[in-house]
């Protein structure tokens, strides 16, 4: 990309479903920068993993890409239109975003918590409509949270709590999906029941889903694309094979890891080594 030295795979779409362009931002105002001139896009129909070590301005990127936080310098556009010159309304009617951590929506129940993502369509009143309800039901049977529904929030366990926070992002029918560590508190089945169906949720209704991920391997396995940071700048942006090299997760992870190819998904994996068994 221009003004950018990262290895990256070429998009073409004109009108991307995001775009990042040179963004740079500060941690606080007098700070140093979280993110350092930052470009890649988004496009329809594809999942991208966002990796890095931690402090690589991976949470920074996506309250950047959802306007939760201004960029020092650089834009964000959505369908080609800058994301400041949209109101927040607007806005949560294309983006859908699951933190990292999520507020406990303490004295309401799991349908009641799913039911929040249906408000950017709802008029002021938040009156539930038949439409609203089914979309809900639909939501929390794609998650595994129907049995859930008359749950309250302060009983669920980690794991639960997190397929909720996705369910109401499902709810609010985005066209582009920001998660970060979507994992976190997911046990292995639950991880890739979560990858599994996001893959096809991408696939089958052409969203456009971006997901911070620490989990090296369900990475490699599930995204179209990743894109590496490291101390606020791009590494590299591409496909799992281009980009995930022994030698570029050593220099970025500082961390021995044996590396292999998957024979069924030509998907590359990763082992971690302990230091003294590797000397």
């Amino acid at each position: 990309m221009p003004g950018n030295s990262a290895k990256t795979d070429r998009v073409d779409d004109p009108a991307p479903a995001l775009r990042a362009g040179g963004v740079s931002a500060r941690y606080d105002e007098n700070g140093a920068l979280a993110l350092d001139d930052v470009s890649f896009d988004l496009k329809r129909g594809e999942l991208v993993a966002v990796l890095g070590p931690n402090g690589a301005g991976k949470t920074t990127l996506v309250r950047l890409l959802s306007g939760i936080q201004k960029t020092t310098s650089g834009n964000v556009t959505i369908f080609g239109v800058p994301i400041d010159s949209l109101e927040r309304a607007a806005v949560a009617k294309k983006i859908a975003v699951v933190r990292q951590t999520e507020p406990i929506a303490f004295g309401f129940s799991v349908r009641e918590i799913v039911m929040m993502g249906r408000a950017p369509h709802q008029t002021g009143w938040l009156r539930a409509t038949r439409e609203d309800e089914q979309i809900v039901n639909a939501a929390m049977k794609r998650m595994d949270v129907l049995d859930l529904a008359d749950r309250q929030a302060r009983e669920l366990s980690g794991g639960e709590a997190r397929r909720v926070a996705i369910a109401r992002a499902f709810a609010q029918a985005p066209e582009i999906l920001l998660l970060d560590e979507p994992g976190a508190f997911l046990d292995v089945r639950h991880q890739l029941a979560l990858y599994d169906r996001l893959a096809s949720e991408v696939k089958e209704n052409s969203l456009a889903c971006l997901v911070v991920m620490h989990d090296l391997n369900m990475a490699t396995q599930y995204a179209d694309r990743i894109v590496l940071l490291q101390n606020g700048k791009l590494i590299a942006c591409g496909s799992p094979a281009n980009v995930m090299t022994e030698a570029r997760v050593h220099e970025v992870f500082g961390a021995r890891l044996l590396t292999g190819v998957d024979s069924k998904s030509n998907a590359p994996y990763f082992l971690p080594v302990r230091e003294s068994a590797a000397k």
